[in-house]
């Protein structure tokens, strides 16, 4: 069984910083990509950044220049250090990754999600 779990979230002041975390864990498994959605409330949920199947990132245009994606491939982890942060920014953060396994094939996993909050 595979699992995402996230820590990071939390609140700031408009203008602060935060940075999330997300590891995958279990046996027997490979990424095909991993990153952040969030979703604010009455909202749908959103692609924040990204790591492609092929390596590459992509952001939603509202955080480019503000947050970056990273990742550590050999601990299955992916950060997102978010920057000025605004009020708009306030969700909750949701890692999601498709993970191959000999059993479930390609699937969709999301963690938890962290709650970030950012006060204007």
């Amino acid at each position: 069984q595979v699992q995402l779990v996230e820590s990071g979230g939390g609140l700031v002041q408009a203008g602060g910083s935060l940075r999330l975390s997300c590891a995958a864990s279990g046996s027997s498994f490979s990424i095909n990509g991993m990153g952040w959605y969030r979703q604010a409330p009455g909202k749908q949920r959103e692609l924040v950044a990204r790591f492609t199947r092929g390596g590459s990132i992509v952001y939603v245009d509202s955080v480019k220049g503000r947050f970056t994606i990273s990742g550590d491939g050999a601990k299955n982890t992916v950060f997102l250090q978010m920057n000025s942060l605004k009020a708009e920014d306030t969700a909750v953060y949701y890692c999601n990754s498709r993970i191959y396994t000999a059993t479930t094939l390609f699937r969709d996993y999301w963690g938890q999600g962290t709650q970030v909050t950012v006060s204007s």
